[in-house]
This record gives C-alpha cells, structure tokens and sequence, in this order.
C-alpha cells in the first residue's frame, strides 16, 4: 500500500438474486485527492461505496483503510471511523429544521435542553461559507432541492471525516452553486481530506478530480491521471464502444427530427398562469414534435409542467386538447385527456421503491381504468413484458424488485408505465438526470421515436446539448417566465445559451 493512500479496495464482489453487481473491483484513494468514480448506470458504482460505507456486505475481497484491514459493519461505524457520504437523493429529515439537520445527533445542549441560540448561531456560519443565506430555522422541506443539497453537503463537512464520498452532489445545483461546491472541496483538498467524486458529468470531473477510476458491468476498467486522459478516450472507455460510432447515430437522428409534424396543435395555452408560480404562458405542442424547454435552476420549466398535468391549479389562462377548450384539475383529469408526466425527482414521486417492475408498469394504467375493473395477472405479465423489450428495460424478470435497478432502467420504468396507458402528450421533466452518458444517448434516442410515433413531447432539460439535439421547437424560460421560442432552424447549443443570457443581460442592466 502506498505511503499516500487512505484506503485500498482489493478484489471486491458483491452479488444480489439474479445480477452480479461488482466482480472483482480494485479501487484507491489518496490522501488531499479528489477521485472521480465514473461509470454508466449499473456500472456498480453505488454499490461500490455501500460496500465501503456498510451498507452492504460483500462477498468477497478487502478493505484496507489507514493501512488497516478492517470490517465496516454499518453507516453509522463508517462515519464513527471517519467517512462522510452525501447521496444523490438528499437523505436528511425534511420535517426538521436547517440548523437541526446540520447538527443531527450531535445538538449543543444546554441544561439537559438543545441550545438553540448557539445551534442556529453556528448553522448561520457554517452555510455563510457556502454564500448560502437562508433561515436555518426554517424546515429543511420547505427549501428547493438544490439547497437541501447543499445542506447536506455542509453537514457532510463539519463532521471532520477523513474521507468525505459525494455520490452525484452537483446534479441539483447551478452553475454558481457547483463552483462554491468545488471552491470547498479544493479547500479540503489543500487540508488533506480524500474525497471520492461520484458523477456523471465529464467536464466536471476534467474541471475538478486528480484522477478518474472507470467501472463498467460491474468490472474495473481502469484508473487514469485526468490531465493524461482525453474526453473522448474516457467516454469511450465509459461505454465500451467508439464514440465516432455514437456521433454518426445521433447525426441521423437529428435529420429524422427535423421532419416537424404540422397538423393543428394538440395541446395549446392561452395566458394559462399562476400566481407566485410561473407568468402567463402561451405554448403550443404538435403530435409528433419534440418541444424542449430550456432554462436555469428556478426558472419555472417544472412549474410549467405542473400546470399542465393538473398537479398545479392555474388562476388565469385557458388550455385546449385538440381545439377544445378544458379545465385540467387534478392528475387524474390530465389523464383522461391523455396527458402524463415523468417527473424530476423518480425516486420520490416516480417509482414505488419496494414494488416489482411489472407493478410499477402497470399502475397508470390500472388508474386510469379503475382499481374495480383490475388487469388479471397475465394482462400485466403481457403490458409488463412488452415494455420492458420495447424500452431495453435491463432486469433479470418483471418481478425484480424496483430498487435494485439502476436508474436508467427506474427512468425508462416510468415511462414505460405512461406508455402504456396509451397517452397523446407526454411531459418529460429532466428524464436523464442523474444517468450516465451511454444511458443518456438511450433516452435522446427514445424521445426522439415517441415523437415519431406521433405522440406530442414536452422535454424538459438542464442540459442545452441534448435539449438542442431532440426538439423541434424549444421553450426559453427564465425567472418563471417563457421569454423566447426558437424553431427548428435556429436550434442550437449557442442559440439557446444566448437566448438564456441575453435575458440575464437585460436584467443585469436593469439593476
């Protein structure tokens, strides 16, 4: 073992029924280093770390910490020990307040009492070095998930771990918010903290990490100095296939694309808004086009989505399905005019975790038809199925459990369960966050075929790349507001970029 490292994972197998999640994994981690861990969905990356962190036990190989062999028994030893994680989908208590979570099991007290003069005091300091300003003693739930993040971040940080695992920390946060994330982590660095970085991001991973550690299938592909490494060399080793092939793939499609659908409407708004929520909007959604809608953290792409499936009551503007006028008030209404909606977060308001894929297909279905009139279990076995080759869905059976997935497979689960309801619009909202760049690719090339078995699309995306690779038209929004609408000819990444920061301009010279 190296002088310089902080632990060594030899030789790590874990299996579950049916998958065989890590075969053999070797990774290392320096002391004052940042380590990208990259792979695609169901690469075992996650699984990697909850071995590490004792969340699960592994079948075979070691674990040498400190120049130590040791046995993590459970999270809460891993951080007895030291090792700090920070998930993807934020895992403090909503119902409690900033300061609370900050200090969660370690509360100041004060005559047998939490002090909360001084836990409020020191909450306060601790997010001002994050240029965070917010009422900690407000509750955690009450904030967007971009700041829960980083609450759960700064938490992370007090507790003086010596390895500190960040498992996707910048898929929520903006670019302003990500550059403070990697000012605090350079700062750690420089401190000798050894920090795993879990993403799929590559140019985060080039801006930030020492080395990148590559997994695939379960397998170790191999760890690289990120200065040594190319971006094309690592996305090729990430899926295993040359990234010229996957360029002229995606080339096609966008000419396929282009071929805009141009009967009337399906869906169109007129002044449809709420107030305190997202302006009056006027949009128009075509079978068989894609229409993205693009924008920065907080500016009103979900909030438009809610609107339109009913989750959200609108206090002014009218809707139309195909030229006549209706009134979406609930999910359920949305539906039976042919509206779904895969939302942002699919770990909380997607997939019920602990249900089987078939089960979680068949629920918008089984809704829509009424839980009297039940599908037999051959129905759902059949629609199940069905799917699952349709979507190259990734599951030993239909009754693999939903958790056990990837979530690439949960994302494409969800819309498959849509699909079958047999919907005429279907509202996307960021259905590749938090997946990897192969499985991305899969989704571009998914939304791109609903359209062309002329379902209208509503994409709704973070990224400008895949949001000026799928749409046919693109939503343009900023400050809860639709401030511009490009059409087919002047869709590009430059394009949407200059349309976002020309309207951040005009505020800017406003102030």
């Amino acid at each position: 073992m190296d002088d310089q490292d902080i632990l060594k994972l030899s030789g790590i197998t874990k299996s579950f029924p049916g998958v065989l999640a890590l075969s053999d994994v070797d990774f290392t981690l320096k002391t004052g280093e940042i380590h990208a861990l990259m792979g695609e969905n169901g690469a075992g990356k996650s699984t990697l770390i909850k071995v590490f962190t004792g969340v699960y036990k592994r079948d075979a190989g070691e674990i040498v910490y400190e120049g130590n062999r040791i046995e993590v028994h459970s999270p809460l030893h891993a951080q007895e020990m030291g090792i700090s994680t920070v998930y993807q989908e934020v895992n403090l208590v909503h119902n409690l307040s900033v300061a609370e979570n900050l200090f969660l099991g370690r509360q100041p007290m004060k005559s047998g009492r939490i002090a909360w003069k001084t836990i409020n005091k020191a909450a306060v300091e601790i997010l001002d070095q994050f240029d965070l300003h917010i009422d900690v003693r407000e509750n955690l739930g009450n904030y967007p998930v971009a700041i829960q993040q980083m609450v759960a971040i700064a938490r992370a940080l007090e507790l003086n771990s010596k390895i500190l695992i960040l498992d996707e920390p910048t898929s929520s946060l903006n670019i302003e918010e990500v550059e403070k994330l990697f000012e605090q982590m350079r700062r750690l660095k420089k401190e000798g903290q050894a920090i795993i970085f879990i993403t799929h991001f590559i140019d985060q991973a080039f801006q930030i990490s020492d080395r990148i550690t590559v997994l695939r299938n379960g397998t170790y592909i191999g760890t690289y100095q990120t200065e040594a490494i190319t971006k094309i060399d690592l996305i090729s080793k990430l899926l295993g296939r040359e990234y010229e092939k996957l360029v002229q793939v995606e080339a096609k499609k966008l000419e396929e694309e282009e071929k805009a659908a141009q009967e009337d409407a399906y869906i169109r708004t007129e002044q449809l808004g709420k107030r305190g929520s997202i302006e009056p909007f006027d949009i128009k959604v075509h079978k068989g086009e894609v229409v993205g809608c693009a924008g920065l953290l907080g500016s009103g792409r979900t909030e438009l989505a809610n609107l339109l499936f009913g989750i959200d009551s609108p206090d002014r503007g009218t809707v139309y399905i195909e030229g006549k006028a209706v009134k979406i008030a609930n999910p359920r209404k949305a539906m039976k005019h042919g509206i779904a909606l895969s939302p942002e977060d699919r770990k909380e308001q997607g997939i019920v975790q602990d249900m089987t894929v078939r089960e979680n297909i068949i629920l918008a279905l089984q809704v829509r038809k009424g839980w009297f009139r039940n599908l037999s279990s051959k129905e759902q076995k059949e629609i199940a199925d069905r799917y699952i080759k349709m979507l190259d869905i990734k599951t030993p059976s239909t009754e693999q459990v939903m958790k056990n997935l990837s979530g690439g497979n949960q994302q494409k689960v969800i819309i498959a369960r849509w699909l079958a309801s047999n919907p005429q619009f279907l509202i996307l909202d960021e259905p590749t966050r938090g997946i990897d760049v192969g499985a991305k690719t899969e989704m571009q090339k998914l939304v791109v075929d609903l359209s062309k078995q002329n379902l209208a699309v509503l994409f709704i995306s973070s990224e400008i790349e895949e949001i000026s690779r799928c749409s046919n038209k693109v939503l343009v929004l900023h400050d809860r507001e639709v401030v511009q609408t490009l059409y087919s000819e002047d869709i590009n990444e430059q394009s949407i970029m200059h349309a976002i920061a020309e309207r951040h301009a005009e505020d800017t010279d406003v102030e």
